[in-house]
């Protein structure tokens, strides 16, 4: 009874490890080495092992909706993701916002609600709201504000372009089409995490 019980404890762990399997990919050591073998960037390597989480920064599955199904940290960048499992069974990873929480329901689509998580283009978000993840050319992906923390808010709009206030102070137009995600991106603390040893750096690599 007990080895029955056991058995089917790991097939069910089995299960739940390949849930985003098809969204991680092994990324290959550099060491700080250039094609040729050469250091090119001094003290760098011996870096931990690494699973490459395949980001959504696109969020071009519109008028589809996604349920969050885990919050997660990631190793190749400072902001959590989230795994979202859309309503037509497929599965992505996206940058996780301050507050979305596992079982919050969210979409991408050309208007919807202005709630963290969402994704719209940018003429259809109001002055005044906080975005991450935003494109510098329509359809190419998210490209600013993808640290952990970051913040632009839409200051105004005019013609063909948004003005966007970003987290540096700059005012920069970029076009009205493009793709933005609605709210602030989570994990504000990670600046003040102390590192604490060398070795925590040196696991970075």
């Amino acid at each position: 009874m007990t080895e029955s019980v056991v058995k089917k404890t790991k097939i069910i762990k089995k299960v739940k490890l390949k849930s985003a399997k098809n969204l991680m990919e092994i990324l290959p050591k550099s060491g700080a080495r250039d094609a040729g073998g050469q250091i090119s960037v001094r003290h760098i390597g011996g870096r931990h092992k690494r699973l490459y989480r395949q980001v959504d920064f696109k969020r071009d599955k519109f008028e589809v909706e996604a349920r969050v199904a885990a919050i997660e940290y990631d190793p190749n960048r400072n902001t959590n993701v989230a795994l979202l499992y859309y309503a037509d069974g497929e599965k992505r990873y996206i940058l996780a916002p301050t507050g979305l929480k596992v079982g919050e329901k969210i979409i991408s689509g050309e208007k919807t609600e202005v709630k963290s998580g969402n994704a719209m283009p940018l003429k259809n978000i109001p002055v005044g709201i906080q975005v991450h993840n935003i494109e510098l050319t329509p359809g190419k992906g998210g490209q600013l504000v993808r640290g952990a923390g970051g913040v632009a808010t839409v200051a105004a709009k005019e013609g063909t372009f948004a003005h966007l206030r970003l987290p540096s102070g700059e005012l920069r137009k970029v076009p009205i089409e493009g793709l933005a995600t609605i709210g602030q991106l989570g994990n504000l603390n990670w600046k003040n995490i102390p590192v604490g040893k060398a070795g925590r750096t040196r696991h970075r690599g």
